[in-house]
């Protein structure tokens, strides 16, 4: 395939960027060769394709703050900008996604059709359900047949998609 895939999925393996990822020059033509990531891992198993160390520039003064942090110094109201749901992260933004991934399947399994898609894909972007329990309980009450198991398999199916593309 060529030295820039063997980097690139190295790089994904080691959980690196491409510039950190290093293959030995006694190796480089057998990198050039590999075909499958399997072949990529069986090369860092061996030592030819490495990763080089992270850098962690921080300051003795940053170490110590850091540290104090953990023990949970410095967390206090008067250190802190922004509302409490603007500092958890993006809650709204994983529940809409997660929400939508089931819609998707739904239709993909045609248990939904375009109407009912559209007009919930619509609600869901108005932020009418808490959680993708409520959504399915509203599904249920719209006539859609979906069993515990149908939701189950859909579930187990979106997470390993997702966990295998991070």
């Amino acid at each position: 395939m060529g030295i820039r895939f063997a980097k690139r999925a190295a790089a994904e393996i080691l959980g690196r960027g491409v510039s950190a990822v290093r293959i030995r020059h006694e190796s480089a033509s057998d990198a050039a060769k590999a075909l499958t990531r399997e072949d990529i891992r069986r090369m860092i198993k061996d030592g030819s394709i490495f990763a080089i160390k992270a850098k962690h520039n921080l300051s003795e003064n940053s170490k110590f703050l850091k540290k104090a942090r953990a023990e949970g110094r410095s967390r206090g109201t008067g250190r802190r900008r922004g509302t409490s749901k603007a500092r958890s992260g993006r809650l709204w933004e994983k529940k809409v996604r997660s929400q939508r991934r089931l819609l998707k399947e739904l239709k993909k399994m045609k248990k939904v059709d375009n109407a009912i898609f559209t007009a919930f894909y619509r609600q869901i972007k108005g932020g009418q359900y808490a959680t993708k329990a409520n959504l399915v309980l509203q599904l249920r009450e719209r006539g859609v047949g979906i069993t515990d198991d149908e939701l189950k398999a859909i579930n187990d199916k979106i997470s390993a998609e997702y966990k295998g593309s991070k």
